[in-house]
């Protein structure tokens, strides 16, 4: 017969919280690979309410040596081609590569997909960051390699942009170009003498516009445009122009340069941001919509906010319709009402806080499910009243605009127990820092409130959704719970899949282990002749 000691003792360590959270309250320990996975998920390295930049990176760099190489290199694919993420990506391929460069080598290609993520990985590398500040021979080879496969065309819309500029980069790895026109390139990118004659066409087209040779405005990125003294005519053939992305954050430069004033303009460019093919090529995340409605001007056309408001619809459309009964629990304290959900950096501050997201999603899952039961918390639960007909944008306002305060992540689950609802599946969307409800030992008052709603609901799942990269949870995964981290359209598809029973535990960490890293790097002529010359 089994000791039942022995039994109880076993039971009762596996309950009880491992750690604290920044608030001083017992919390459950991530996994290095589930925290890796969800610092790759939602971290930006910026300064949040619990955690500043360089806090977050060494916690991150820590999580990175502590997992199998092989399983970083799968997270910066993942994050990268699944998140849409910049910096995490670029951060982890740097790190191997002073780890592993094979392995580096293999995954370049699929994670350094543009200028944005190059400047973003030689920064990295240079900045001494990840434990070496040396380009090294492999390195320089890689950059080599991704400026020759760029057309010239390609490499100078790519010259935008600094820390470091594709000019500090060309000057780091000292290309030797391969044809006129791309040794003229150079040396017009890098501010030195070169053969006028032989600059690509589109430089060409540049330089007379900068110069009023020519009334033609070029098609090049926007950003080269804008310190020049331009006529409302030019700024309404640049909106003309304007890929979906660049015209979501410049609708307020738009009606100071009075682009909206041109005949057929306003519809233009709200038939351009409701296009539903123009928002899955741009991979727009839902908060970024919501960035853009709330940082419109008074001015910004009526039908260019209400085009913004489609474009909400069209890129929350996986939203799931939930059987049975829906709870959702938006978390609406203090702390989520104090941080970007991006994180504070100086200058580029997101309007959109975490409070922001946490409303947008339990809007857009109203929506789709209009008698889901609603209860936002903080130290309580929070009584609001929502018209799930209303639209994403207008609940989320709404929902955002509480004063919460202190934390209290059980507080919903406990309001539940209270009525004895009926529960099939239950949202929380929190930074997870809970501290008013102090557990005991026997786990956190979420878990044992949880825990006592599985009595009367055997079949009950929970998903809680990490808007905050902080490493702990309140509640472990387990057959009927699952974490989540991130804030993009696809934790929809995640919370769909758990309650249909086709996601377990760490479901973050099971994808990134289902990334195919390449066994080598075709376009790399230069790896085997490298290696060993770091």
């Amino acid at each position: 017969m089994a000791n039942k000691n022995l039994f109880k003792m076993s039971f009762r360590k596996k309950n009880e919280p491992d750690c604290l959270n920044n608030e001083g309250n017992p919390a459950y320990r991530f996994s290095p690979e589930h925290a890796l996975a969800q610092y790759a998920s939602t971290g930006c390295f910026n300064s949040t309410f619990y955690c500043s930049d360089s806090e977050q990176m060494e916690k991150f760099l820590l999580l990175a040596s502590q997992v199998k190489l092989e399983f970083t290199a799968k997270t910066a694919i993942y994050c990268r081609k699944q998140g849409h993420m910049k910096d995490a990506p670029a951060l982890l391929t740097a790190f191997l590569a002073s780890r592993d460069p094979d392995l580096a080598v293999r995954i370049f290609p699929k994670v350094i997909d543009n200028a944005k993520m190059l400047r973003n990985f030689v920064q990295f590398v240079r900045s001494g960051v990840t434990g070496r500040k040396s380009m090294g021979t492999v390195i320089k080879r890689l950059v080599l390699e991704w400026l020759e496969s760029r057309s010239d065309a390609q490499l100078f819309n790519a010259s935008v942009g600094n820390n470091p500029s594709l000019a500090d980069v060309v000057k780091m790895v000292h290309p030797k170009p391969k044809t006129k026109s791309r040794e003229a390139l150079y040396g017009y990118i890098l501010g030195r003498a070169y053969e006028k004659n032989e600059i690509p066409q589109i430089v060409k087209e540049f330089e007379a516009f900068k110069t009023w040779r020519s009334d033609e405005v070029p098609n090049v990125p926007f950003e080269m445009l804008t310190a020049l003294d331009l006529q409302p005519r030019h700024w309404v053939e640049i909106a003309r122009n304007a890929s979906w992305q660049m015209t979501r954050m410049n609708l307020n430069t738009f009606v100071r340069h009075q682009v909206f004033d041109a005949n057929g303009m306003t519809e233009l460019i709200a038939d351009r941001l409701r296009d539903s093919a123009e928002i899955g090529k741009a991979r727009v995340f839902p908060y970024q919509l919501l960035t853009a409605y709330l940082n419109a001007g008074s001015e910004v056309p009526i039908a260019v906010k209400e085009a913004l408001q489609d474009a909400m619809e069209l890129a929350t459309a996986n939203v799931p319709a939930i059987d049975g009964n829906l709870v959702i629990c938006p978390d609406v304290s203090g702390s989520m009402s104090c941080t970007s959900a991006t994180g504070y950096r100086k200058g580029s501050t997101s309007k959109v806080r975490c409070i922001d997201v946490a409303a947008l999603i339990a809007s857009s899952l109203l929506r789709k499910n209009p008698q889901a039961l609603l209860i936002p918390f903080e130290t309580k639960v929070v009584g609001v009243d929502l018209n799930p007909r209303d639209s994403v944008i207008t609940n989320a306002r709404k929902l955002a605009s509480i004063d919460g305060g202190g934390t209290n992540c059980s507080a919903p689950i406990v309001m539940l127990n209270k009525k004895k609802a009926k529960v099939d599946l239950v949202v929380m969307i929190s930074d997870n820092e809970s501290w008013i409800d102090k557990g005991e030992k026997r786990g956190t008052k979420l878990r044992q409130a949880w825990d006592l709603l599985k009595r009367s609901n055997p079949n009950a799942r929970l998903v809680c959704i990490d808007i905050q990269p902080y490493g702990t949870t309140q509640m472990l995964d387990r057959d009927d719970v699952i974490n989540v981290g991130g804030f993009s359209d696809q934790v929809f598809s995640v919370v769909e899949e758990f309650r249909e029973g086709r996601l377990g535990g760490e479901h973050c960490v099971k994808k990134i282990n289902e990334m195919h890293i390449p066994i080598t790097n075709e376009n790399s002529r230069f790896l085997k002749a490298s290696r060993g010359h770091l």
